[in-house]
């Protein structure tokens, strides 16, 4: 069995995380994930805070095991959420897109582990001194907003950075990732894109299928121009959008062009104005499956991997 401090921190059975995704992670998704012994996440993205509140009572309502909420900070309703995690007393709390440090205070005398997603080594050291529980270090093999490193290259710098649990993220869809983020010095691991196969997950039948039939070099990264980019799959829309990024576009014409392109894709699957997420391992997500049932086969799959890792030494 795969010991980590992160299930005894956190109370899971194994230490594996479903990514905050924002509009795809639901109540639902999240209380599967937990009672198939992971860390489910609800995506909070720029969703008002009582819809937050919804989807946590929708996961109490399904689950007693402990679930997470992502904060996506640079929500106009990040305040509002942080306010609401605490009142709900969520367990987990993951962050991006910002510093959290204004709210560790509150969320800490709530009992919350607050766990922030870092993409670099100076943000570990900062989150490690206001009081993070542990550190999620994302490579930029994820879908969603990316960082520059790759996960190979940023795992080990952040685990030598912090005395604290790393869970590694961005390019993991199997136990053979599981066993090498835990190689690379990690607790634990988070996936998002295997994820988006869950029986659990609601997105439009149309953004399954295109992460059913992905291939190797499915997706792209947009929006470096302004200062936030995004690893999606190479749609129509995110052609035009490269398109206009680079073509002399005002700035606020470019940010208006993405408003909206995530929830096309995943309420709507509209496959020629939706920004349909997607890490680079898009391509090894075969087929739909329980939450529970992923899970499953991540570990069975790591832990003999695991086992006859000595066999590689003389």
């Amino acid at each position: 069995m795969i010991q980590s401090k992160l299930c005894d921190m956190l109370g899971i059975a194994w230490p594996i995380f479903q990514g905050g995704m924002a509009w795809i992670a639901d109540g639902r998704l999240a209380a599967a994930v937990s009672e198939g012994g992971g860390l489910g996440i609800i995506g909070a993205g720029n969703a008002p805070g009582e819809t937050v509140r919804e989807q946590i009572q929708t996961a109490k309502a399904l689950t007693e095991h402990p679930f997470g909420v992502n904060i996506m900070l640079l929500s106009p309703y990040a305040d509002e959420v942080a306010r609401i995690v605490a009142e709900e007393k969520v367990p987990v709390v993951t962050t991006g897109a910002g510093n959290p440090s204004k709210y560790m205070e509150d969320w800490k005398k709530a009992g919350i582990h607050v766990i922030p997603v870092v993409a670099s080594v100076a943000m570990a050291r900062l989150m490690t001194r206001v009081g993070a529980s542990a550190l999620i270090a994302e490579g930029g093999e994820s879908g969603g907003h990316v960082g520059e490193l790759t996960t190979m290259a940023l795992v080990p710098q952040i685990c030598d950075a912090t005395t604290l649990p790393v869970i590694a993220a961005g390019g993991i869809a199997d136990g053979r990732g599981f066993a090498a983020a835990l190689m690379l010095g990690a607790c634990g691991v988070q996936m998002g894109t295997r994820f988006l196969s869950a029986a659990e997950c609601g997105i439009h039948p149309i953004y399954k299928e295109k992460i059913l039939k992905a291939t190797d070099l499915c997706t792209m990264v947009t929006g470096r121009r302004l200062g936030h980019p995004v690893r999606s799959l190479r749609t129509p829309f995110a052609r035009d959008y490269a398109k206009a990024e680079y073509g002399g576009v005002p700035d606020d014409a470019l940010e208006s062009l993405g408003t909206g392109a995530l929830r096309l894709a995943v309420q709507e699957g509209d496959k020629e104005k939706g920004c349909f997420l997607a890490g680079q391992i898009a391509a090894m997500v075969k087929k739909e499956q329980p939450a529970a049932q992923i899970i499953k086969e991540v570990v069975e799959e790591a832990e003999p991997l695991l086992r006859n890792a000595h066999l590689w030494v003389n």
